[in-house]
């Protein structure tokens, strides 16, 4: 059997499931039901009578958040204690996006810092391997900035690694040529924008996707800045992409420095600003493992299998 449950907005939503879901964790391991959560909705499934009891609960939550009260009744919060990494520094605060009916947030330890680091810092730097969340959760923090007009456009920004003789013998015009580098920028931008809404965005110029090589001469102020494949900028496109960094705005650096596809005698920008920004108030640097991969589970032991491989 099924039940379904209707909110009535974002911050709703958000309030009932909870950290990193726990409510909806909690009521499938203690009322033995499967919940998902997609459009401001809650579909349950299982037995009458325990579809019934994970009602009851849900529906007591929501009197409870509707009434400007706390939604954790007793029985909860002794089950489900705060998690251990939200006990320091300003990681103490949830920082919860919510995009397309998903409530997104960070899934590790590293991701939920990630994220705090974002709210509290002009310029971040994360480096880590794939599959770490490193572009989505910028992504994510960047459309909730538009949202909330804290700022007034999205610049996302890839290098074209291979922009001088490959780039020319792909077909097509220009945009045609550089269009397969900034694809994976086009994907996590759909993942948490319905298409018409994304392709109004991209029309109007609010949402820009471009690669480095235009970021040069320009001042970008009010903008919610990302670099993404960094590992793959010079050292002089580094240095010229982080002073466009205008007023009322704040920038994003993701990469890999394990996947660096720079000709042979070029310096990787982003292994050199490791050393060059790393006490810089206001910047902020941010590390990932395979711990805090959240792709296939084979992606984990992949990452892992290499780094035994290239220690070798």
């Amino acid at each position: 059997m099924e039940k379904i449950i209707k909110l009535s907005s974002d911050e709703e939503a958000i309030a009932l499931y909870g950290r990193l879901d726990e409510r909806l964790k909690f009521a499938e391991d203690k009322f033995k039901v499967r919940i998902s959560a997609r459009n401001h909705q809650l579909s349950i499934t299982g037995a009458k009578q325990n579809l019934s009891r994970t009602v009851e609960f849900f529906n007591q939550e929501l009197e409870k958040i509707r009434g400007g009260g706390i939604a954790h009744p007793k029985h909860f919060e002794e089950d489900m204690p705060l998690p251990h990494h939200q006990t320091h520094g300003h990681a103490k605060e949830e920082t919860t996006y919510y995009h397309k009916g998903r409530v997104i947030r960070g899934k590790s330890r590293n991701q939920e810092l990630y994220l705090q680091e974002i709210e509290h810092h002009d310029v971040v730097v994360s480096i880590g391997p794939a599959g770490t969340g490193k572009t989505y959760l910028a992504m994510a923090a960047a459309l909730d900035a538009l949202k909330r007009k804290k700022v007034g456009r999205i610049i996302l920004t890839r290098p074209a690694v291979e922009a001088g003789e490959s780039l020319g013998f792909l077909p097509g015009d220009l945009y045609a040529k550089i269009n397969p580098y900034l694809r994976p920028l086009y994907d996590a931008l759909y993942e948490m924008v319905d298409f018409e809404e994304a392709a109004r965005y991209l029309q109007r110029e609010i949402i820009e996707v471009a690669p480095l090589a235009y970021m040069r001469g320009r001042t970008l102020n009010d903008s919610f800045i990302i670099l993404d494949e960094a590992q793959n900028c010079t050292y002089e496109q580094m240095k010229m992409f982080l002073t466009r960094l205008g007023f009322s705005s704040k920038t994003v650096v993701t990469g890999d420095v394990t996947q660096i596809d720079l000709p042979s005698g070029k310096r990787s920008g982003l292994m050199e600003i490791q050393n060059i920004l790393n006490h810089v108030d206001g910047i902020k640097f941010c590390y990932f493992d395979d711990k805090d991969v959240v792709r296939h589970k084979l992606v984990k032991e992949i990452i892992k299998a290499y780094e035994v491989h290239e220690k070798k």
